[in-house]
């Protein structure tokens, strides 16, 4: 019998991955806390397959640990985890900019700009509410992301864009608010920062570029470990780095 899945249970793997992983994410499931089969699979009406698989592919990106006699659980948070991820985070976008600053052509330029303006419309919108819902912070994020990746997405190497989106996830998860908590407000322009990274890779200034995104990486970095000093727990700030 062939081992090969069929496209149902590929797509409930997916559906599986995708609700674990943005829980996590989000802080819905708090990190330290049991992933318990039979719970999740009354949680997302799903069955033990797809959410087995899910949580083999959250745990080999490090959002979910393994525990030996006792299953899975959601990973801690830790200041030096994120930094870790975040110094990595540098390393890996910085050659990839350069790579996509030097390769990318109008169609590149295109993308990056539409992004930085969808980011910018949406963060514009969510500042005038006091309380944004999750669905509207969720796609604050998604806008986020994509931005980003437009950054780099003419970099011509398909491992370089893999290791930056799973360290996107893993800086996302000290980003994103407390449960329950508001959106904070920055003490920082991000869109500004985000318009002056986008600025300078269209122009085609590979360093400033670089250099733009590096201090908005450690900026935000600084900013989460002020917070979590303060409160003892991972803080919550913008969703904007």
């Amino acid at each position: 019998m062939s081992g090969k899945k069929s496209p149902r249970e590929t797509t409930l793997t997916e559906e599986a991955y995708q609700k674990l992983r943005w829980d996590i994410v989000s802080g819905t499931l708090a990190a330290g806390s049991p992933l318990r089969l039979d719970n999740l699979k009354q949680r997302y009406g799903l069955g033990y397959s797809p959410l087995r698989e899910a949580l083999n592919r959250l745990h080999s990106e490090r959002l979910v640990m393994s525990v030996a006699l006792r299953g899975f659980t959601v990973a801690p948070l830790s200041l030096t985890e994120m930094w870790d991820a975040v110094d990595t985070r540098i390393h890996i976008e910085a050659e990839a900019l350069r790579r996509a600053i030097e390769f990318g052509d109008d169609d590149w330029e295109t993308g990056v700009i539409s992004a930085f303006h969808g980011l910018s419309l949406k963060a514009r919108k969510l500042e005038q509410m006091d309380a944004p819902p999750m669905d509207e912070m969720k796609a604050l994020e998604d806008r986020h992301h994509r931005f980003h990746h437009a950054l780099i997405s003419a970099c011509r190497s398909n491992w370089l864009l893999d290791f930056s989106d799973k360290l996107y996830v893993e800086t996302e998860r000290y980003r994103f608010p407390v449960l329950g908590g508001p959106l904070a407000r920055p003490s920082r322009d991000l869109t500004q920062e985000h318009h002056e990274i986008m600025e300078a890779a269209i122009a085609r200034d590979a360093e400033k570029a670089i250099s733009l995104l590096c201090r908005h990486y450690r900026r935000t970095g600084e900013t989460l470990s002020a917070r979590y000093e303060q409160d003892k727990q991972p803080a919550a700030t913008a969703v904007g780095a």
